[in-house]
């Protein structure tokens, strides 16, 4: 159905039940962001969202409040309504036993265990049903669940800080910090909203990053990834020492020593094919998606992954923050990807959104390859 087809009140509620969905955008992973309003004569009589996997979905939440009342009501849902057993039983189910009356839906499903399912299941009780009312929006809030779902990857954003001419490191590779405490704290925001974060052993070598998310809000860690083709990190690294979950990610065989050594510590470790002496990124994106069902992946490493990432089209989105402070020719760049030698060959980038981050700019660029 187009957007003319529904009413301002439809796009009124279905909007504020995407906002509850965006509540849980650093807490339902592996699961997407849903939100839910159950309307009766033209007013709100119950809302919920998904809050974490394995509780509740965002419409039993909904019709938990709601009660009696939800008979007869329009049920506002961002996400299609779950048809099979999981965690917790098929939302499709309640819904019906409710009694209401309309389902209006933004998106469908991709999960191939659902994917029109549960609207079917809806519509063969006699229970009408609608969809496609802020789609975009919906699908753009889980667009790593998409990704995960239909390309059998996560969604890939870059996060890079550089100044105003373009480095990102003096040649001695110190790095911290170009910007300014505010875009760093706006850095732990898109950690916490990521499945994972990635980075190559350069950075650990250089920085001994921790990559955890430093929120009192936020009561879980992302998987941090570290490709480590050659097993070059220290056991001193911060990484190796606190505790949480952490992937290491190599060509080196099982039967290396090191490779022991660091699995003997309790450590995940992984051989993955290599790629120029690199680790392949399209096998480990896989290996994310299905292994560790990550939606989004957060890359903050140096330029030569970074580069190699863009070259190879897996990159879905760039962050980068630019900060007013000049550092020089000898500094080192955003992205080293050889064998660019024409305006031709360029990359071009499509701005979606600029904005002030403190002192610094913030700028979310897409590839043009993946418009």
């Amino acid at each position: 159905m187009s957007s003319s087809d529904y009413s301002a009140n439809d796009h009124k509620y279905m909007a504020r039940a995407l906002q509850l969905a965006k509540r849980g955008i650093a807490t339902t992973q592996p699961n997407p962001r849903v939100g839910c309003v159950i309307v009766k004569e033209d007013q709100i009589i119950a809302e919920g969202w998904h809050e974490k996997a394995g509780l509740p979905h965002a419409e039993i939440m909904a019709l938990q409040q709601a009660g009696g009342q939800a008979r007869g009501a329009t049920v506002f849902v961002t996400l299609e309504p779950c048809s099979h057993y999981g965690r917790t039983p098929p939302c499709a189910d309640a819904l019906i036993a409710s009694g209401i009356s309309e389902v209006v839906i933004a998106m469908q499903d991709p999960n191939p265990l659902v994917a029109g399912q549960g609207m079917q299941k809806l519509t063969e009780t006699g229970i009408k049903v609608r969809s496609g009312l802020l789609q975009l929006q919906a699908e753009e809030l889980n667009r790593g669940f998409v990704s995960r779902m239909t390309r059998g990857r996560p969604w890939v954003t870059v996060k890079l800080a550089a100044s105003l001419d373009g480095r990102t490191a003096m040649s001695s590779g110190e790095s911290q910090w170009i910007t300014g405490s505010q875009a760093r704290s706006d850095v732990q925001r898109l950690r916490a909203a990521s499945s994972a974060v990635m980075t190559g052993s350069g950075t650990v070598l250089a920085d001994d990053p921790s990559l955890t998310v430093r929120l009192d809000s936020v009561d879980w860690q992302p998987l941090r990834v570290v490709l480590d083709s050659h097993l070059s990190i220290p056991d001193s690294a911060k990484i190796f020492k606190d505790g949480q979950p952490l992937l290491i990610a190599t060509v080196t065989a099982e039967d290396d020593d090191r490779f022991q050594q660091i699995k003997s510590h309790g450590i995940d470790i992984r051989p993955f094919p290599g790629k120029a002496g690199r680790v392949d990124s399209m096998s480990l994106l896989k290996c994310l998606a299905e292994d560790y069902s990550c939606n989004e992946v957060l890359v903050e490493a140096g330029s030569v992954v970074c580069g190699s990432m863009l070259a190879d089209r897996l990159v879905d989105e760039i962050i980068l923050y630019l900060a007013p402070v000049v550092m020089g020719s000898a500094a080192k760049g955003l992205f080293d990807i050889p064998g660019l030698d024409s305006m031709s060959q360029k990359i071009h980038l499509s701005v979606k959104d600029v904005r002030a981050v403190g002192q610094d700019w913030r700028f979310t660029v897409r590839p043009e390859y993946c418009m």
